[in-house]
């Protein structure tokens, strides 16, 4: 199983998109052990000082595949949860330094919750899903699928031009353009998709 991210998929406004949607997409691979699932709460993480959280709807592949079609791609999704991309600032700034990679700032344990999922057929129209993240009660992240740069199809598409795409491999779509924001321990972070609250947990 492969856990997939794409960066800086989503704009504020649609109008900004022609502009800056090349067809190359910024996709990194993330550790299966940054996965916590089951509303854990997840302890803060000690390598960093600056955890920065994303909320984002988070796709599973049904079946295999490579060299997808846009016309076939949405058939390989089979479930949908919503997840937290969370990111060590500091450490990808170190590693920037040196034009380095993103994997420690985004692979370290509990880097990826993840709700349960739900099937696909709960989602008649994937360019039209509203979800989004409360801190503390405040909402902070809210998003809607019609502002991705690349829909759900182009990603498919464009990553399985480079690797094989199998049954359970798990891909973070990007998160809302506007509400990134840094954590602090003893953070309560609850996640919804159309308003339904899925993913619950603190940083403890």
């Amino acid at each position: 199983m492969k856990l997939i991210g794409i960066g800086k998929n989503y704009v504020n406004d649609k109008s900004e998109i022609e502009a800056i949607k090349t067809g190359f997409q910024t996709i990194f691979i993330k550790a299966n052990s940054t996965i916590v699932t089951n509303n854990n709460d997840i302890t803060f993480p000690a390598i960093t000082e600056q955890l920065a959280y994303e909320v984002e709807l988070v796709a599973k592949i049904g079946k295999q595949g490579k060299d997808i079609t846009l016309e076939d791609a949405e058939s390989y999704i089979s479930e949908m949860a919503v997840g937290i991309d969370f990111t060590a600032k500091d450490v990808l700034a170190k590693s920037r330094e040196k034009k380095g990679p993103w994997a420690l700032a985004k692979g370290f344990d509990g880097a990826s919750p993840i709700s349960n999922f739900k099937p696909i057929s709960d989602f008649p129209d994937l360019n039209n899903i509203n979800f989004g993240l409360k801190i503390n009660g405040e909402d902070r992240q809210i998003g809607n699928t019609d502002l991705m740069i690349y829909n759900f199809s182009e990603i498919i598409s464009f990553v399985s031009q480079y690797m094989t795409l199998e049954p359970g491999d798990l891909i973070f779509t990007g998160t809302p353009a506007s509400g990134v924001g840094l954590n602090v321990k003893g953070d309560h972070l609850q996640a919804s998709i159309e308003g339904e609250l899925l993913l619950d947990f603190k940083l403890v």
